[in-house]
């Protein structure tokens, strides 16, 4: 039976971080729990449940900053930015339905410890490029803080960019500041039919390095297209590239029309508007099509854009049966297996370096699997010598007693 602590002020969590590290106590760090199958499986006896420092506690919508406490959920958030029209520009994924939670289960802690971005990554960025600055607590149970609410505001070590994507295994985060920007008056899509991998690949290059400002491109073999609920990808027969354009209307209506000519020789075009494209896009960020298959194992492959046909190619030699799809303009694979064995570490770690135009580089990280799966992996990419070794000093300044969410990355940090 897991002890839980859930400290609903920022003093309430120094004093907890503290008892535990003078007792060498771990704690397993959580928000909302939505993304714990990210991750290797933390056995502690201890839970720091920080769903307790939840609430908006500064949104200046023309100086374009938000701050919030750690557990705040992402609904709340997405609410009170869709109300001023703002959004998240980096469009961070919701994996709730991926893992079996409720919509909208995340935390404004989770999105920022996990490092989230969606597909308009592609275009603005990652959430640790709109991450102004924090409060948290080491797991020396001391209090800290860096940044503030501009992005000029950094002075020192830039200590949000450390924080943001390291799983919660440095410092347990009370508050966040975020930069928001306005959310687009219209969005529009140009799919292109019929396209194989090489194909789709070429497609989503050209239209990334045109001057129409596309803020989305992914690639849907048809094994996945056929399961989207927008009819005309669902109703393609074949695979689907999608090339997302926002804006203001008229600028999204014109540049969709661009689009369309330059890419008319590769393959039939048509186009989204509003709520299909929407539709469409939350499909693929929020990776509906594994959370419809939930005896899958998940991968995340970050790879060369360029370097995706040789990519899949050499998983599919392998794993015939696999269900994957493109992002990020190829640079980013999703990829299930069946969850059985290694779930398939030793293929997706050989196709980084399958031979090919810019291949031979990128990372596999095992999104979903079984706990006594994920527990005998390596969940994250392998990592050298030197850099294990780095890493561990980071631990050792931060968490010198390994009590916030000790192993959830690698093995002793």
């Amino acid at each position: 039976m897991t002890d839980t602590i859930k400290p609903e002020t920022a003093e309430q969590l120094r004093d907890a971080v503290a008892w535990a590290a003078a007792e060498e106590t771990p704690l397993e760090v959580v928000g909302a729990g939505s993304k714990r199958g990210y991750g290797r499986p933390i056995q502690t006896g201890h839970t720091l449940d920080l769903s307790g420092l939840s609430g908006i506690t500064l949104y200046e919508p023309d100086e374009l900053v938000l701050s919030a406490q750690a557990g705040t959920p992402l609904a709340e958030i997405r609410k009170a930015l869709e109300e001023r029209n703002q959004q998240l520009a980096f469009e961070p994924s919701d994996l709730s339905a991926l893992y079996g939670e409720p919509e909208g289960a995340g935390t404004m802690g989770g999105l920022i410890a996990t490092n989230l971005a969606g597909p308009r990554r592609v275009m603005a960025g990652a959430a640790r490029d709109y991450f102004l600055g924090f409060s948290g607590v080491s797991g020396r149970g001391e209090t800290f803080k860096s940044g503030g609410r501009v992005m000029k505001n950094v002075t020192g070590y830039d200590l949000s960019k450390l924080l943001c994507g390291s799983f919660g295994t440095l410092a347990a985060m009370s508050e966040v500041t975020l930069k928001v920007l306005p959310a687009p008056e219209k969005t529009r899509s140009v799919l292109v039919f019929g396209l194989d991998d090489a194909e789709a690949c070429k497609a989503m290059t050209r239209a990334l390095c045109s001057s129409y400002e596309v803020s989305g491109a992914a690639h849907l073999p048809a094994a996945v297209a056929g399961g989207s609920d927008v009819s005309y990808v669902a109703g393609a027969g074949g695979g689907v590239t999608a090339l997302r354009l926002e804006g203001f209307g008229p600028s999204v209506a014109y540049r969709c029309e661009k689009l369309r000519a330059i890419l008319a020789d590769l393959g039939p075009t048509e186009e989204l508007h509003s709520h299909n494209s929407m539709t469409l896009w939350r499909e693929i960020g929020d990776l509906l099509p594994f959370a419809a298959r939930p005896e899958l194992a998940v991968w995340r492959l970050s790879i060369a854009p360029q370097a995706m046909p040789a990519v899949t190619a050499a998983l599919l030699a392998s794993l015939p049966q696999a269900l994957y799809y493109s992002d990020w303009g190829g640079g980013l694979l999703w990829v299930g297996v069946a969850a059985q064995g290694d779930a398939a570490a030793a293929q997706m770690r050989a196709a980084l370096r399958a031979p090919g135009d810019g291949a031979g580089g990128g990372h596999a990280t095992l999104l979903r699997a079984p706990a006594e799966l994920r527990a005998g992996l390596e969940v994250f990419q392998p990592m050298d010598a030197a850099k294990q070794a780095l890493v561990a000093r980071l631990k050792d300044g931060f968490d010198p007693r390994r009590v916030l969410n000790p192993g959830r990355m690698y093995a002793g940090v």
